[in-house]
């Protein structure tokens, strides 16, 4: 199937205008591993054009818009994005590589970002504060500015959402840099946008290289402000570049994430949420639960519960909606068989199988389930960022705390249990970003903060706190008498 674009991927987005470049990179279809686009190949002079773009817009039509006026253009985005939503699952399928129904779903969240911050966009109060008699003081909530957006490419419609739709609701100008291996969505959101009538300037997309329009944004001195999803060598390398200009970063990097079930777990809920939290996206997913810990009373049974969910599992071609589709390219499938090659000393309890008719430059790995794991094995600290889970015993709560905390990361856990005493003091406990009780993700949860600590990065992304991490607080204190 050819990809439906209704826009030059040819083309970058700088101040309102479509600019082709001269260098070009090709989009390769993880599904079949053939050219289905070429996209630009921006870099520092790009960026530098963007970057002046936004600049030039807080100080034009953009920055004097009200906050009700730039909610209404993210409602109005958010509509049009449901009225081209089967193109952009059809191309976001192709290019990324996921089922179809997994890119109809970041479709419908893109859209529901879009209406959550449009109507959050009027929202974001101030305080007043009792100060000494004869003054008045209260806070405001300002733009950063211009506000960089390094976004991944396994997930591209759902981080330009929450983050490109937050910093905008905030009236920051946004330079979007996505990746390199998935930029077309991206490059549809900007159309879209023009369509709804943005200003020019306060939306720029540069596609590129990371090593060249990345490395040029994170490290540009007109930069307010970065938002950055990756991985973590790359998110230090950011991070250190906005250091040299003491700029914000918002991290969200990589995970380790568990799923800890006690012996009495309503098994037949949990099985579910524990074998799709780590297949969805063919495992690339920073938020993908890899480790699954049982209490040993119930171990055998679990894996055998999930042994038998990943017999059932079949990986094929994006578009013939199988239950996980392939990886996003010929490295990332090393990378993984690598890390399955690890399992030797293992037992592989159960693998998926791959469809039959996949083409033969597809990047395909059969999703496998790993038993006879412990805490400390590179299957239990690394992020495979494939298909893979790991099984781990526990006796009881303080082991079980001891290893799910015992990685460099910390993004997401979930419990799994019927004593609600219990429920609550691991919440507490467990060093995760978001904890889940009885589920895992809450339906994706556009309301909820969402970011780690640790190696898993900082800053926070969703809801309301998106919106206090893309303004800057002012105080401002007046002598009255």
């Amino acid at each position: 199937m050819s990809l439906p674009l209704w826009f030059d991927p040819e083309e970058i987005l700088i101040g309102g205008v479509w600019h082709k470049t001269n260098a070009r990179l090709q989009v390769e279809c993880p599904s079949d591993g053939r050219e289905i686009a070429q996209i630009a190949r921006g870099g520092k002079p790009e960026i530098d054009a963007a970057v002046e773009a936004a600049q030039a817009a807080l100080a034009g039509e953009w920055g004097q818009l009200s906050a009700a006026e730039r909610g209404r253009l993210l409602l109005k985005m958010s509509r049009l994005v449901l009225a081209h939503a089967e193109d952009l699952a059809v191309i976001e399928a192709l290019d990324v590589g996921k089922p179809l129904t997994q890119a109809r779903a970041d479709v419908a969240a893109l859209a529901r970002y879009l209406e959550f911050y449009g109507g959050a966009a009027d929202k974001v109060m101030g305080e007043t504060i009792p100060y000494l008699n004869g003054y008045t003081a209260y806070t405001l909530r300002e733009p950063h500015g211009v506000t960089a957006h390094i976004v991944p490419w396994n997930y591209p419609m759902q981080i330009i959402g929450r983050s490109v739709g937050a910093a905008l609701a905030m009236g920051n100008a946004a330079v979007v840099k996505p990746a390199e291996e998935a930029s077309l969505t991206a490059l549809a959101f900007g159309r879209i946008a023009q369509e709804a009538g943005m200003p020019a300037g306060a939306l720029n997309i540069v596609p590129g290289l990371g090593e060249e329009a990345g490395a040029a944004l994170s490290a540009h001195p007109g930069i307010d402000h970065i938002s950055f999803t990756g991985s973590v060598a790359v998110g230090q390398r950011i991070q250190a570049a906005a250091a040299t200009n003491v700029v914000p970063v918002t991290l969200e990097l990589g995970g380790k994430s568990p799923q800890l079930v006690f012996a009495d777990a309503d098994l037949d809920r949990a099985l579910p949420f524990l074998v799709n939290a780590g297949i969805q996206n063919a495992g690339q997913t920073c938020s993908a639960s890899s480790r699954i810990l049982v209490q040993r009373s119930r171990y055998d049974e679990v894996l055998e519960m999930m042994a038998a969910r990943y017999r059932s599992l079949v990986a094929g071609p994006a578009l013939g909606d199988h239950d996980l589709g392939p990886l996003i390219s010929g490295r990332q499938k090393e990378i993984v068989e690598g890390y399955l090659a690890l399992a030797a000393d293992l037992t592989i309890a159960a693998q998926g199988r791959i469809a039959e008719d996949v083409p033969a430059g597809g990047h395909y790995v059969a999703p496998t389930l790993i038993g006879g794991g412990h805490g400390a094995h590179r299957l239990a600290q690394e992020e495979i960022f494939g298909p893979a889970q790991i099984v781990i015993p526990f006796e009881d709560e303080e082991e079980a705390v001891a290893i799910a905390n015992g990685t460099e990361y910390g993004l997401v856990a979930s419990v799994w249990s019927e004593n609600g005493g219990r429920t609550m003091r691991l919440a507490r406990r467990l060093r995760a970003g978001q904890v889940f009780l009885n589920n895992y993700g809450a339906g994706g949860g556009v309301e909820l903060p969402f970011g780690g600590v640790g190696k898993s990065g900082h800053g926070r992304e969703k809801g309301f706190e998106a919106l206090y991490g893309f303004s800057v607080l002012k105080t401002v204190a007046a002598w009255h008498g």
